[in-house]
C-alpha cells in the first residue's frame, strides 16, 4: 500500500514561517518511522507560498532518498528547473484542475492553455518522477460542469502523454462523498481501469474518513494520502474539521485490512502530537 504522507499540504496555509531546522527536524522523524513517500515541500513563488520559501535548504539538510520519495509541488517551468537542480528530490507533482475556474485562479491559465505546458513540463522533468494532481476530481463551488465520466475523460487523456508516473484524484473542494468516490472511480475503470498509477487525496471530516478509505480499497485503490493529525486541506469546505485523512486514522485500519505501509504505528500518537504542536505554534 502506498502512502504518501503530505507535510507540505498541513504547513502550507500557517501564518508564521515554521524555521528551516524545525521542519527538517519533523522531516527526520517521519523517516525515522517508517515513513517512505514524502509530499514536503513546493517550488512555487515566495510571494504566494511563504512557508516553502526554504524548499531547496530542506532537501539539502536530508539524507540521501536510497529508496524513499521526496515530492515537491511545481506550477511552471521556473519551479521545474528549481526543482532540478534540489539535492535529494525524486518527483514532482503538477496540479491541473478539471475546473475552468480553479485552473485559472490556481495557475493563471485555463485548461486548454495548460495541456501543452503540462507536455513542456514532461518532456523536461530529467530523471523526476512527475505525478499531476487532478484537482477538484469530485466537483467544485464554482459551477463549472462536472460528472465522474469528465474526470474519468481527464485520466484518460493524461495516461496517454508520455512521462507520467502517475495520477492523483484531488478532493480539493471537501466535497467527496464515499458514494460519490465510487462512481468516479467506476468511471476511471470503464475508461482504462484502475491501476498502481492512480492515487487519491482526500479530505474528510473524521467520523466519515474510513467510509471513502473502504471505498477506496473496494475500488481497488493501492495509494491514498493524508497527513498526521488531519491537518492541512480544503479552505473552500466551510468546515474546519474537514482536512487531510488523519494518518493515524487511516494507517491502523490499512493494517486490519492487511494494508502494508512499512510505518512504525506505535509512534503515530507521538507523531501527531508533535504535527499539532506545530499547528499551535505556527498557524
Amino acid at each position: 500500500m502506498r502512502w504518501v504522507e503530505c507535510p507540505r499540504d498541513s504547513w502550507q496555509g500557517f501564518a508564521r514561517f515554521i524555521p528551516t531546522e524545525e521542519k527538517v527536524g519533523y522531516l527526520l522523524e517521519l523517516l525515522e518511522a517508517g515513513f517512505t513517500n514524502l509530499d514536503l515541500t513546493s517550488f512555487v513563488s515566495p510571494k504566494w507560498v511563504p512557508q516553502h520559501a526554504d524548499a531547496e535548504a530542506v532537501l539539502a539538510a536530508l539524507p540521501a532518498p536510497q529508496g524513499r520519495e521526496y515530492l515537491a509541488i511545481i506550477g511552471n517551468l521556473k519551479g521545474l528547473e528549481r526543482a532540478r537542480q534540489a539535492a535529494h528530490l525524486t518527483a514532482v507533482g503538477y496540479p491541473f484542475s478539471i475546473s475552468e475556474t480553479f485552473q485559472r485562479k490556481n495557475l493563471n491559465l485555463g485548461i486548454e492553455e495548460s495541456w501543452p505546458v503540462l507536455q513542456q513540463l514532461l518532456a523536461e522533468a530529467q530523471g523526476l518522477r512527475f505525478v499531476v494532481y487532478l484537482s477538484m476530481a469530485f466537483g467544485n463551488p464554482y459551477g463549472d460542469t462536472w460528472t465522474p465520466g469528465l474526470t474519468a475523460q481527464f485520466v484518460q487523456r493524461m495516461r496517454a502523454l508520455p512521462g507520467l508516473s502517475g495520477i492523483v484524484l484531488a478532493d480539493t473542494y471537501g466535497v467527496a462523498s464515499a458514494q460519490t468516490i465510487a462512481q468516479t472511480l467506476e468511471a476511471v475503470a470503464q475508461a482504462g481501469g484502475l491501476d498502481e498509477h492512480l492515487g487519491l487525496h482526500l479530505h474528510s471530516r473524521p467520523e466519515h474518513t474510513l467510509d471513502k478509505v473502504r471505498v477506496a480499497l473496494a475500488s481497488g485503490v493501492g495509494w491514498l494520502e493524508g497527513a498526521l493529525g488531519g491537518i492541512g486541506g480544503c479552505p473552500f469546505a466551510g468546515d474546519d474539521l474537514v482536512g487531510n485523512l488523519a494518518t493515524e486514522q487511516v494507517l491502523p485500519y490499512l493494517a486490519q485490512q492487511g494494508r502494508v505501509t512499512g510505518v512504525d504505528l506505535d509512534r503515530l500518537g507521538e507523531l501527531s502530537s508533535r504535527a499539532q504542536l506545530l499547528r499551535a505554534q505556527y498557524a
